[in-house]
Parts: C-alpha cells; structure tokens; sequence
C-alpha cells in the first residue's frame, strides 16, 4: 500500500513530466516550423503591418531575400520604408531590399540615409550603395568617407562603394582614407584605388598623389568593378540538410553599370508577384529620431 508520502512524489514527478511535455512539444514544433519557412503571402502581410515594427522588419527581410522579391509591388513598399520609416531597422532592411532589387534611380534615395542618426541605417546604405551605380551620388559619398565622426565600418563600405566611380574627388577622398587610423578602412580604400587605376602602389599617401600627377590618363587602366558577396566553404550540414540547399551569391557589376552579367531578379519579375502575395501599401509617419 502507498504511503501518502510516495503518493505526493508520484503527483509531483507527474507534473514535472506534464510540464516538461509540453516544453519538449513546444520545442519540437518550432523545431519543426523552422523547416516550412512562411509562404509569399504572409511575408507580404508581415511587411505591410503598420502596427508591428518586428513583422514589418522580418517581412521586408523575407521578401528581399526572395526570388521574386523584386515584382513592383515590393519595391513600391522598399522605397517607402527606404525614405520614411521611422523604425530604424525597417528602414535599414528596406534599403538593404533596394540594393538587391533597385534601380540606378534608387541609389540617390539611398545615398540620403548616410546621414541617418543611426549606424545601422549608414551601414546598411553605405552597403547598398555598392550595388548600384549612379555618378550623381558619388559626391554624396565621398564627403562620409573623409568624415572623421563617421563609425570604421560604415567608412570601410563607404570605401568599397567608391570603386565604381573615376572621378578626382573620389580618388583624393580615396587617397586621403589611406591615412586614416583604421586598417580596415585602409584596406578597402586601396583596393578601390587599384580598381580605378589598375595600379599597385600600396598602403602609402605619396605614390598614389605622385602617380595621380604624373600620369596623363590616371583612370586609364581601371579594371571592372564588382560588389563584394559573402562566400564560403560549404560544411557537413549543408550536406545533410539537403531540403534546404545553400546557394552562395556571386560578385557582380553593380546594376546601372553592367553590361553584361546575370539579370537582377527585379528585370525578371518586374510587375509580377507570387499567387497570394499581393500587398496593401501601409501608410508611414516620419518620426523624429530619438535622442
């Protein structure tokens, strides 16, 4: 016969199974929904919310980052968060989609978010801005990179972006973040100088100033440029989970500079949009920033 004392322990390790249960089951269900991602029409649904900052991120994210994230609609909705949504990481998502999806005339409403109060907006157009080309924003760029104040990071894209345009203002900019503290800006400056000029000079400020005023054509042996992609060796896991097939991008001809190279996904689906995935177009309030 149980004792009352072996009957409490039962009941209590009864409920520490039931609790655990349902954590195992709550567990295993996000397990399992991580492997159904949501469908074009959820995404849309998410980015359109007005009412949820983090559903209008995520569904800007998705929508970006998918093959038909290019249709008209979503690059309506990209440049309306890209110029006026107040959450800093809408904004920095959407422009992100620009760089991805847009065209050369995008790039001016992009080059406006680098003076953004906030560093995640900078980054992200700075980052943006290597993939579309359009001189007119050059001279917007140039000033951020030889900006003291500006954050390593955003200088080191703002750098990078700079390859893509010949112009003295660019190389002097170019030259002058040579001397600047931190390495990887260095870096990203020089190679963007021997994309211009399709010399070697190295790290220092004299051969490249001394070039520029010896040669008669300094531009003339710029070489191609191509946006930077991340890259890397594919691992055990991209293996074995082979439902999920890893597709790496490739360094490509910033759209509006290209000739040739592969069409942008926006040129493909340009007007067209996936069954369900239609969206109604959130009205945004500009916010000021907070201090």
């Amino acid at each position: 016969m149980r004792t009352p004392a072996s009957v409490a322990a039962l009941l209590a390790a009864a409920a520490l199974c039931a609790g655990g249960c349902d954590t195992i089951a709550s567990d295993f269900e996000q397990f399992s929904n991580s492997f159904v991602p949501p469908s074009p029409a959820e995404a849309a649904q998410w980015a359109a919310d007005p009412n949820d900052r983090e559903n209008a991120r995520r569904g800007t994210v998705l929508l970006a980052n998918a093959p038909w994230g290019g249709a008209t609609p979503y690059l309506r909705l990209y440049r309306l968060y890209a110029d006026s949504a107040p959450d800093p990481l809408v904004r920095a998502a959407a422009l992100q989609a620009l760089g991805r999806h847009g065209d050369p005339e995008d790039a001016a409403l992009v080059a406006k978010s680098l003076t953004s109060p906030f560093r995640q907006v900078r980054l992200a157009a700075a980052k943006s801005l290597q993939r579309l080309h359009d001189p007119a924003v050059a001279d917007m760029i140039w000033p951020r990179l030889v900006d003291g104040a500006e954050d390593s990071d955003v200088r080191t894209e703002l750098a990078i972006a700079l390859g893509q345009y010949p112009t003295p203002a660019v190389f002097q900019a170019l030259v002058a973040a040579l001397s600047q503290r931190d390495l990887a800006v260095n870096i990203a400056a020089v190679d963007s100088l021997r994309s211009l000029t399709g010399a070697n000079l190295g790290l220092e400020e004299r051969p490249w100033l001394d070039f520029y005023t010896q040669a008669s054509e300094p531009f003339a042996g710029a070489r191609a440029y191509l946006y930077p992609a991340y890259t890397r060796d594919l691992d055990a896991w991209d293996r074995i989970a082979f439902w999920m097939p890893e597709t790496l991008e490739e360094p490509d001809v910033p759209i509006g500079l290209r000739v040739l190279g592969a069409r942008r996904t926006n040129e493909a689906s340009r007007g067209e949009t996936p069954a369900g995935g239609s969206i109604q177009l959130p009205e945004t309030r500009e916010e000021p920033p907070s201090r």
